[in-house]
């Protein structure tokens, strides 16, 4: 047992102190606890498995090579993420999937020119549709985001991490954060929209 962790309490901050100390299995500790959410964070921003396995791996590389680096100013799991984040972006820019938007852009907060007439849409879509083909619906439209879109709405609507933790991830201000996160809700609802009305279907908010 890891000294100062009993068996059903986490501490991450004893953990990182001890990985830091050249604790290997204080970090495989930490590595075993979120190399779930990493990969799954890596898989949605990339939308390739081989690609978030290999950002896993990075991750983990980079985080132990650099815990003499990590200071405690945030949670360790949000100083992981954006090591995650970071790796993802680079592995799409080699991919040059989305030549359309820049990773570097800036972004206008203003929405002046996002108004769209968006469909009511029905509360219970597995009355039609199955679990299976709305996760694949889904994920066929976040793979359809710009990479930049993709990972504020991966960290915020996925993750779950707050608009706070999504600015220190990405280094963005918070209202740009919010920002992209709007435009990318719009950008989902306008495509799902879409889908549905050629099935000849509502459209369901799954958000």
């Amino acid at each position: 047992m890891i000294q100062g962790v009993g068996q059903t309490e986490f501490d991450e901050a004893a953990l990182v102190a001890q990985a830091q100390q050249g604790g290997v299995e204080a970090f495989t500790e930490l590595v075993n606890r979120y190399e779930r959410n990493i990969f799954r964070l890596a898989r949605h921003i990339t939308q390739n498995p081989e690609d978030a396995e290999d950002v896993l791996q990075e991750t983990f590389l980079k985080a132990y090579e650099h815990l003499v680096d990590f200071q405690g100013n945030s949670k360790f799991y949000t100083w992981l993420v954006r090591i995650a984040v970071n790796q993802s972006l680079m592995k799409l820019r080699k991919r040059k999937t989305d030549a359309s938007v820049s990773l570097d852009e800036p972004f206008d907060t203003g929405e002046e020119n996002l108004t769209r007439e968006i469909a009511v849409w029905d509360p219970n879509p597995e009355l039609i549709y199955s679990r299976e083909e709305i996760r694949s619906i889904l994920e066929k439209a976040v793979q359809s985001l710009p990479p930049a879109f993709r990972a504020v709405f991966a960290l915020r609507d996925i993750e779950e991490l707050s608009t706070e933790e999504t600015a220190v991830v990405l280094d963005l201000s918070i209202p740009a954060v919010k920002s992209r996160l709007l435009r990318a809700r719009l950008r989902l609802r306008e495509k799902l929209t879409r889908y549905f009305k050629r099935k000849g279907e509502d459209v369901f908010d799954y958000m």
